[in-house]
């Protein structure tokens, strides 16, 4: 029985499953038509190629998407401390070469002991004290000038070893002592006498009551003629600490002192110095040793 051709037939796509393969149509001896079968494999040959092409795209597009959301994710990371990340340090701060160790609280040596403290009172003023002490050696040696010593005297009489109104103010202020001691250069003679008290109050307000009558007694003998007995001399007076210290100078010739007699002033304030420095030399052993000890 022959069947005529079908009046509508389905084309046959590749891609539809179950479609209908194309066949001859001229022919009832079921042939397939090669011809159709080959062009039909080239087209879906290349759709396929399409598709490979097309997704190669796609996956290069998902990995450029992908590598910039990391670079996002890293970047919103880093700005997350509210910092921009160029300004975060690459590597950890090291301490520089002025760095030192541990600081501690600056600590202050205690100060220096004032030597005057020490000459100011009896009760710190304990070192030994006489006429070889306070005026040592055969010589004194102020400057260009040197003086030989001539007789000492030390005595707890305060007011025998005195003149005029001194006398008075010594003993009124409590004087428990006067060491004397006789200088002489070039026909020039002169007394020096330190009246040691218990305070440096005392001693102030024995130089403060003392007046143009307040001589020291001038000590001859040893070789020494006596001077000042009579005569006009030049006297000085001044105190430091606890001691007050005075100066008589002129001349054994009995001669008056005037204005122009210089060597006679310069002999008075060198021994007026003299005692200050001696007074002073006191106070700094003293102070010395303490700070030793």
């Amino acid at each position: 029985m022959s069947h005529g051709q079908r009046g509508s037939q389905s084309q046959w796509d590749p891609w539809k499953p179950q479609s209908q393969q194309p066949w001859n149509s001229g022919s009832d001896s079921q042939t397939p038509d090669w011809a159709a079968l080959a062009e039909a494999s080239e087209t879906r040959n290349k759709r396929r190629r399409l598709l490979f092409v097309g997704g190669g795209v796609l996956a290069t597009v998902a990995v450029g998407a992908a590598v910039a959301m990391a670079v996002m994710s890293a970047n919103s990371d880093d700005n997350a401390s509210g910092h921009p990340a160029s300004q975060l340090p690459a590597t950890a701060a090291l301490p520089s070469s002025s760095a030192t160790g541990p600081s501690f609280a600056p600590t202050s040596a205690p100060p220096p002991l004032d030597p005057k403290d020490f000459i100011s009172s009896a009760q710190k003023d304990t070192a030994p004290l006489s006429a070889d002490t306070l005026f040592p050696g055969a010589r004194l040696t102020m400057g260009e000038n040197v003086y030989k010593k001539g007789p000492t005297a030390d005595t707890k009489s305060c007011a025998t070893a005195v003149q005029g109104t001194l006398g008075k103010v010594l003993t009124a202020n409590g004087c428990t002592r006067l060491i004397r001691a006789t200088y002489t250069k070039d026909g020039i003679a002169a007394t020096v006498g330190v009246a040691v008290f218990d305070t440096e109050a005392q001693a102030l307000k024995a130089k403060g009551q003392a007046d143009k009558k307040s001589i020291v007694k001038p000590l001859s003998g040893s070789g020494v003629k006596a001077f000042c007995d009579g005569a006009v001399c030049r006297s000085t007076t001044n105190s430091y600490g606890r001691y007050a210290y005075f100066t008589l100078a002129g001349f054994p010739s009995g001669k008056d002192v005037t204005a122009k007699d210089t060597k006679v002033f310069r002999a008075g304030d060198d021994l007026a110095e003299f005692a200050f420095q001696q007074i002073r030399r006191r106070g700094v052993a003293q102070a010395s040793a303490a700070a030793n000890h």
